[in-house]
């Protein structure tokens, strides 16, 4: 999850990064608003995260930081959208999901990532859960698990789309549980939150956009797929201490229509380096085989 601290890390480091952009431009970069496509809708966890950080980015830039939402495609829309559309100038970048590296292995893609980006910065990662209603028969994963194997198929779990990290994971988990389960995609957190709270799906696997919910009672959180228990979730077990030998948290960071001057040369700022694309692209490559 992103707290005050973190955003002020984050947008440091993505200030710390436009400026290295604008370092081969000009030296007044930027002198026009900078429009930061968020490929989700707004209102999700992703959304409001990368808002608060560009709030923050902003205030030391001196020009506006405006979030354009592009949601579809997994979170491609956006990017891809962007290396059709945008000028290579650094005043339009994107947040980029993992499936940006990921899509292209599974299907045929408008875009190639390793020549159509520029990858700025690498920010952070997601909480992922797993939640259900409160009013559900379920009040563990291993009343899911023990549901599932004699009923196969009918446990449906909502994701943000097919091919990102929360769908590949709960198939991940599925396989090693012996069970089976029915994706449902959507575009995005809040389309997730509905499908759950509504019953039209048994299962939500998504970032932390359900916190309120869980809070609010409304929904109830199986388990979370962080290498440790969260402080905000202390009585919530990780896929580890359920017996999955996975820590899935898709990291994702921010990137720019290429060739953006002398940004691959950049220097590593504040321990994140402009071409931390190159590890996110290792680890997407892993979790897609």
């Amino acid at each position: 999850m992103v707290n005050r601290r973190s955003i002020a890390r984050l947008s440091g480091a993505l200030l710390a990064a436009l400026a290295l952009c604008g370092a081969a431009q000009a030296q007044d970069y930027p002198v026009k608003p900078v429009t930061l496509i968020v490929p989700w809708p707004a209102g999700g966890s992703t959304d409001i995260a990368m808002r608060a950080i560009a709030d923050a980015a902003a205030k030391h830039l001196g020009q506006p930081i405006v979030v354009d939402n592009k949601a579809g495609g997994s979170g491609t829309v956006g990017p891809a959208t962007m290396a059709a559309a945008a000028k290579p100038d650094g005043y339009t970048i994107a947040q980029m999901p993992i499936t940006v590296f990921r899509l292209p292995l599974m299907q045929k893609t408008t875009w190639d990532p390793l020549k159509d980006f520029t990858y700025v910065v690498h920010l952070t990662g997601y909480t992922f859960g797993v939640t259900t209603s409160a009013e559900s028969q379920f009040k563990t994963w291993a009343d899911v698990v023990e549901y599932a194997k004699q009923n196969p198929g009918k446990v449906t779990y909502a994701t943000p789309g097919a091919g990102t990290s929360l769908h590949i994971g709960m198939e991940q988990i599925a396989a090693k549980a012996g069970i089976k389960l029915t994706h449902v995609p959507f575009k995005g957190g809040a389309e997730t939150n509905a499908a759950v709270l509504g019953g039209h799906t048994t299962l939500q696997a998504d970032s932390s956009g359900w916190k309120p919910l869980v809070e609010a009672g409304r929904l109830r959180l199986l388990m979370i797929w962080t290498a440790n228990r969260s402080k905000n979730w202390p009585e919530t077990p990780t896929l580890r201490e359920l017996g999955y030998p996975f820590v899935l948290d898709s990291p994702f960071g921010v990137l720019a229509q290429s060739p953006v001057p002398n940004m691959k040369s950049a220097a590593s700022v504040g321990g994140t380096s402009p071409v931390a694309g190159f590890t996110i692209a290792r680890a997407a490559l892993r979790l897609a085989r």
